[in-house]
């Protein structure tokens, strides 16, 4: 499914030719650095940058006699560079290599995923402006509340999904570090300005006591952000799924012309798109757990976070960008039925008002307490027998008298769905700015 649908840029880091071409641009930034430091020669160092390639599968050629990644790579390189590759890898670990090419894949794949939340960050704007004063119905538990606005509940996703790309930009910042010093951390056979130099060249940040490998804590930040924001996906998804119930229908995913929903059933069109990312944001908290799990290493290394980053880094990645682009096409093509919000506004027969009945009898002089069984009573007359919430309202003495001689002109006003709206303009304000 994530294969079938996967953008190619996304896709496209988490090759193998991606992997090893970063595996060599931190080889190459190490040469450079050592030649600034005067361990390589110009000479060596020019042909060592002009010659340097690689082949993926003389690379697994290699590897499947030497049962080592890093080892099958640097034969193949040396290859193409000849006797000059003394110089590459000088002082190195592979871990030096794998931890920092790792970081850039992660760079590279976050720059997408904010893009992707840009996306979907431009499309809930905009549907949001769009139905700035659509009047819908709140709900609470499932269950009707008082009104609200279509636009606030999507500019209230887009706060979220801003707040999740602040997240994610420190979350890269906190996985994008890299380390050259050497097996155990102790730069014994390269230097620390080797290590600074290969960072500022490649634009990551040097580990601060690393051991062989750079600990796991800013890649757990990481995967945990990414499961973050797919509990954003997530929770915008089962809104659309509830709005799309045939007995609500107040917006739902767009149905493309030929579009079939049930191999038994012609009439059906179903919330696939929305029920999708729901599954899928299962397997982001799955991978954040992982995550968390390849924190604890055993002394200065193990290998045992090695496999799991193999498979969580494209899977991941891969699936947070296709699900923020797919619920960002849903967000664009969504189909919304401001008549039905209406409808179903007027479902319990003024019944949403009961909070501000309940203070506007309060204010006259009544008890709190007195207020609240008065509208309780016949709220629950009205919700077992139907009728008019207000009628009963009216037409009750002790109402009428705290009201005084202008109750119905009184309910008018508590019963106008517009008094609900009058902070709409505050809230748009706080999020998206006065323009």
């Amino acid at each position: 499914m994530i294969a079938r649908y996967t953008l190619p840029e996304m896709g496209r880091i988490w090759t193998d030719e991606n992997r090893y071409a970063k595996w060599l641009d931190v080889e190459l930034a190490a040469c450079r650095a050592w030649n600034k430091l005067g361990r390589i020669p110009g000479e060596a160092l020019a042909e060592i940058e002009a010659k340097a390639a690689f082949e993926v599968a003389r690379v697994e050629e290699i590897e499947a006699e030497t049962r080592h990644d890093v080892i099958a790579f640097l034969t193949n390189v040396a290859e193409h560079v000849g006797p000059s590759s003394r110089y590459i890898h000088l002082g190195l670990t592979s871990s030096d290599v794998l931890d920092t090419a790792y970081a850039l894949l992660i760079k590279e794949s976050g720059e997408l995923i904010l893009a992707a939340l840009d996306r979907l960050l431009a499309a809930l704007k905009t549907r949001a402006l769009e139905h700035k004063y659509t009047i819908q119905m709140g709900r609470s538990h499932g269950i009707h509340a008082e009104p609200v606005t279509f636009g606030l509940k999507l500019v209230g996703f887009y706060a979220e999904f801003a707040r999740d790309r602040e997240r994610l930009e420190r979350a890269i910042g906190a996985a994008a570090r890299g380390k050259i010093s050497g097996a155990v951390g102790t730069y014994a056979n390269v230097t620390p300005e080797v290590e600074k130099m290969v960072m500022a060249d490649l634009g990551l940040t040097p580990a601060v006591a690393s051991t062989q490998v750079v600990s796991r804590d800013g890649l757990a930040e990481y995967f945990c952000t990414l499961a973050i924001i797919g509990g954003s996906i997530e929770r915008l998804a089962v809104e659309i799924r509830h709005m799309q119930r045939t007995e609500v229908l107040e917006a739902e995913e767009a149905f493309a012309k030929g579009q079939k929903g049930s191999s038994a059933m012609p009439h059906k069109r179903n919330p696939i798109g929305s029920e999708n990312l729901s599954g899928q944001v299962r397997l982001l908290r799955g991978y954040a757990l992982a995550a968390l799990e390849n924190m604890a290493l055993w002394h200065e290394r193990d290998i045992s976070h090695s496999s799991v980053e193999r498979t969580i880094g494209p899977d991941a990645d891969i699936l947070t960008h296709y699900s923020l682009h797919r619920m960002a096409g849903m967000i664009e093509r969504l189909t919304v039925y401001p008549e039905n919000m209406q409808r179903n506004l007027n479902l319990t027969g003024g019944l949403i008002h009961s909070q501000q009945v309940l203070l506007a009898l309060a204010q006259s002089g009544i008890s709190r307490e007195d207020a609240y069984r008065l509208v309780q009573q016949h709220a629950m007359a009205t919700w077992a027998e139907g009728g008019s919430f207000r009628e009963r309202l009216k037409n009750d003495p002790e109402v009428s008298q705290a009201l005084g001689e202008n109750t119905g002109e009184i309910l008018d006003g508590l019963f106008d769905p517009k008094a609900h709206l009058t902070q709409v303009d505050y809230i748009f304000e706080q999020i998206l700015g006065k323009d």
